[in-house]
Formats: C-alpha cells, sequence, structure tokens
C-alpha cells in the first residue's frame, strides 16, 4: 500500500468504480503479462502446502539469481541487525528471500483465488479495539507495514469486515495495472489511487476504514527523517494529517505467516493514544517504532528487498547501496 501525499496538488483522477474488462488489452505488446497472468490464476487454484513449496523454490531461486536485490538485503540487514554475526545475517538474507517467495505466491491467492478456502487458516486478534473504534463514527486509519504478507492479509480480513486501501498506479504496464486493481477491487470496498487524496478522506469522512502504510522511502520532500533500528530514515508523514482530517482514531494493524506456514495471524492495536502528536518529527519516530516492535516478531517477513535508507539525511550525501 502506497502513501498520499495530501500536499500534493490534486489532478483529475479516473479510478474506476467497477472491476476494468481486460479484454481491451489484446495487441501483442502485452501477451507476456497475459502469460504472467494465465500462470497467476493457476497458481492460486493449487493446494495450499503446494502454493507454500512453490514460494519457498521461487524464493531460493531469487536469491542466487537476483544479486543486484539481495545486495540491498544484505544492506537492509547489516544496517538494521549490527548484532548479528556474518552468518546470521546472511542466513536471515536467504529466511528473507524464501519469505518473499511465499508473498508472492501469496498475491496470486488474494487476487486469484478463492478466499473461502482460508477462512480456518487465520486468526484475528484485537478486533475488539477495532470494532470500539469504528463504532465512533470517524472512520478509522489503520497504520501497518510492507509485509511480505501484506497482500493475504488484506484478503483475509475481508472475509470479515470491510477495508479500503490505497494503491499505487503503474503507468509502464496499463494491462497489469488493470489486473492488480481489479484483483484488489474484489476484496475491498474502496480501492484509491495514491493521487487521490479526496476520495481517501471521504473514506474517513464516511466512518469507514482505511489502511494506510507510510514505511517506505518516497524521497525526502514530503518525509521527516526518523530513528529507525538506529538509522535515520526518510519516514511519510501524511498518515497523521489523515487522522487530524476527521479525528479519526488509529490503530496499528500487523500480520505474520505463522512459523510453521500453516496459516496467518492478523493483529489490531489498541487506538494509538499519543498520535499524531502535532509534531511531524516525533509522529515519524512513533510509527517506526510501532513498525520495528513489528518486523521483530518475524524479522524476515519484511520487505527489505526495497531501499529503506535510498535517501540520504541533510548533511549526508552517503547512499548504502552504492
Amino acid at each position: 500500500m502506497c502513501p498520499l501525499n495530501p500536499k500534493r496538488k490534486q489532478k483529475h483522477l479516473s479510478v474506476p468504480s467497477r472491476p476494468i474488462d481486460l479484454r481491451q488489452f489484446r495487441s501483442l505488446r502485452h501477451w507476456p503479462t497475459w502469460i504472467g497472468i494465465i500462470c497467476m490464476r493457476a497458481v492460486a487454484g493449487l493446494p495450499f502446502a503446494l502454493q507454500i513449496w512453490l514460494g519457498q523454490l521461487l524464493g531460493i531461486l531469487s536469491f542466487y539469481l537476483a544479486p543486484s536485490r539481495r545486495h540491498v538485503c544484505e544492506v537492509n540487514i547489516a544496517l538494521c541487525f549490527p548484532e548479528l554475526s556474518a552468518t546470521e545475517q546472511r542466513k536471515l538474507v536467504r529466511r528473507t528471500f524464501v519469505s518473499n517467495g511465499i508473498g508472492l505466491i501469496e498475491i496470486c491467492i488474494a487476487w486469484c483465488g478463492n478466499k473461502e478456502r482460508f477462512r480456518n487458516r487465520v486468526r484475528l486478534h484485537g478486533m475488539e479495539h477495532l470494532e470500539a473504534a469504528l463504532a465512533e463514527g470517524r472512520g478509522v486509519l489503520l497504520i501497518g507495514s510492507h509485509q511480505t504478507t501484506f497482500e493475504i492479509a488484506g484478503c483475509l480480513f475481508s472475509l470479515f469486515g470491510e477495508l479500503n486501501c490505497t494503491y499505487r498506479r503503474n503507468d509502464k504496464n496499463p494491462l497489469f495495472d488493470a489486473f492488480m486493481f481489479n484483483g484488489r477491487r474484489r476484496l475491498y470496498q474502496g480501492v484509491y489511487e495514491r493521487k487521490d487524496i479526496r476520495g481517501a478522506m471521504r473514506c474517513l469522512k464516511q466512518g469507514k476504514l482505511l489502511w494506510y502504510a507510510p514505511d517506505q522511502d518516497y524521497g525526502a520532500k514530503h518525509s521527516v527523517f526518523a530513528p529507525f533500528f538506529g538509522n535515520l530514515a526518510a519516514t511519510i508523514t501524511a498518515g497523521s494529517r489523515f487522522a487530524r482530517f476527521n479525528n479519526s482514531p488509529v490503530l496499528f494493524f500487523s500480520h505474520y505467516r505463522r512459523s510453521d506456514n500453516s496459516g496467518y495471524e492478523i493483529h489490531f492495536s489498541p487506538v494509538l493514544d499519543n498520535y499524531p502528536s502535532g509534531d511531524d518529527a516525533m509522529d515519524g519516530k512513533i510509527i517506526n517504532q510501532l513498525v520495528e516492535n513489528a518486523i521483530c516478531q518475524q524479522p524476515d517477513q519484511y520487505l527489505w528487498l526495497h531501499k529503506r535508507f535510498k535517501t540520504p539525511p541533510p548533511g549526508s550525501n552517503r547512499n548504502p547501496y552504492q
């Protein structure tokens, strides 16, 4: 889920209100994407044990065949877990790739599969906090992080309640963008392109539940630099502005694949009583601490393949990934 920037000037947005007809994408240039979509749909119908095995295999292969992403992951792990030995760090990097491989299979399940198959594989924790917050009628902002389970977690929660999400449009591949939109639209009550600020705010104004993940590096312009595992990281501040817009309660949303890969645990925190604080720097620190706590539950299930520290803090030109 991508961050929204309330300060960005609004442009006309044509986010569809219903699924997109994919038959319009018939040209030859879309054939490779169609092959990928067919494979994803086929994977979504496989037995769960086979899906997990395929995800593990995909993760192991990518560990060896994607050296640039492995380097990013190695740098992130070294920066965030300096107390681990070199051998322990390498093991964590490998487990991270395996978890990401399973996460790719879970995207197939979420966008193409029958979610009812997984009802007995998920446990919800803290639903009483979410229900009490929704009962206030001011909308609820779910702050989360980019764990490898984020697509399957949204899919599984949709079995029990209505959720709205944001997404980042893929302008380079219109067929995949439409396929991604359709996959999420069948799960979520509302799907808002990240520039559709008014739509997201309207969602909260209507008393609905909005999911937002601010833990990726989108540059310094709309961020503060807050500690993240002992390193300063560019941290989006739009979440606190959304919460202030309608005085909406804010909960932290975390989700994990069980260690034995048998199912999933979804957690809702109590309402955050110190967020938003009115200070962007403090809010960034609060959110990063919550994300850290969530990561430490299952360190390999975080999206360490993202360049979390690519934007250097003021006074530094260091790019740790070079």
